[in-house]
């Protein structure tokens, strides 16, 4: 099914005591700011672990996963009850397929959200790719194009497979930090976004490892090479994100049918109008009636001209 109800989030009970606590000291946080109810929207290219991430963070295996298998071709959306707290998760087809945007799987998408408030978008990469190209800035541009630009001021960067071993004798947190700035800087390329509205709104990045090969401390919560316990600095990440300052997304029936070119272009019939008064018309006016002040009247017009004035 593409959506189910809201139940109660056992799977939180999966996690260690020190994760279920600062969870739930994150969520109570949101709570404090009159917010019971957050909507996750999951998107990016497809094979990248939208779906893993998903699981990992409810604590259940909710979306399906495969290597050997193609992704769904439409949306769920997961709803999670905890403590008067409701969390809403969607996860979404990969929107890419033969090396370009398909726009059938986006306009499934925004169907899907019709009248829903998306809270948080997380945008979601692999951190062991090596390149950037200029697919990644379509795949940015078009899902600016779905939703507005200001999706962008509602989102996080999710990069996956942060378990790794960085080539060239990188350091880990260099290699962390350049394909970090590559993501951003494609994200602020393909969205449009200008340097004092990214640090207006700061888009963070986080790092994620969803496979059973993540690495545990002594309290035995899932930590990354640089010692981030990694699932409760996602949700901290996206508790920031929805006290930044910035408004939701609320996706309704406009939004989804996009701007009327009519509309636009009604814009500028008024001064259409006044360029073609000034520029056109009144010009040729002008010349009309200097010709007829200029021209020589013929002498049978000028008699009954006269005649008319009483001139005899």
């Amino acid at each position: 099914m593409a959506m189910s109800l809201a139940r109660e989030w056992v799977g939180i009970q999966q996690f260690p005591v020190a994760t279920q606590t600062k969870l739930h000291e994150l969520l109570g946080k949101l709570k404090e700011e009159n917010v019971n109810n957050l909507t996750i929207l999951v998107m990016g290219k497809g094979g990248v672990g939208k779906s893993s991430t998903v699981n990992s963070l409810l604590g259940e295996r909710v979306a399906s996963v495969s290597a050997f298998q193609s992704e769904g071709l439409r949306p769920i959306m997961c709803s999670r009850v905890r403590a008067g707290f409701t969390l809403n998760i969607i996860d979404t087809p990969g929107i890419v397929e033969g090396g370009y945007v398909n726009e059938q799987a986006l306009d499934i998408i925004k169907r899907f959200l019709l009248n829903k408030t998306i809270d948080v978008l997380l945008y979601v990469e692999r951190l062991d790719s090596y390149r950037v190209d200029s697919l990644d800035a379509q795949v940015i541009r078009a899902i600016t194009d779905t939703f507005g630009k200001s999706i962008w001021t509602r989102s996080a960067v999710v990069l996956t497979h942060a378990q790794l071993s960085p080539p060239d004798n990188l350091s880990y947190e260099d290699f962390v930090s350049k394909r970090s700035d590559a993501v951003l800087n494609y994200v602020r390329a393909g969205a449009g976004i200008r340097k004092k509205e990214f640090e207006a709104f700061p888009i963070p990045v986080v790092l994620v490892e969803n496979s059973g090969r993540c690495r545990t401390n002594d309290l035995g919560e899932k930590v990354l090479p640089d010692g981030t316990v990694w699932i409760p600095n996602l949700v901290k990440q996206i508790v920031d994100v929805v006290s930044n300052g910035s408004k939701a997304i609320f996706v309704d029936q406009k939004l989804i049918d996009g701007p009327n070119p009519n509309n636009w272009g009604k814009r500028f019939i008024p001064l259409i109008l006044a360029l073609q008064y000034f520029m056109v018309i009144k010009p040729i006016k002008g010349i009309i009636k200097n010709d007829l002040a200029s021209e020589k009247r013929p002498a049978w017009e000028l008699r009954d001209m006269g005649l008319a004035n009483h001139q005899f």
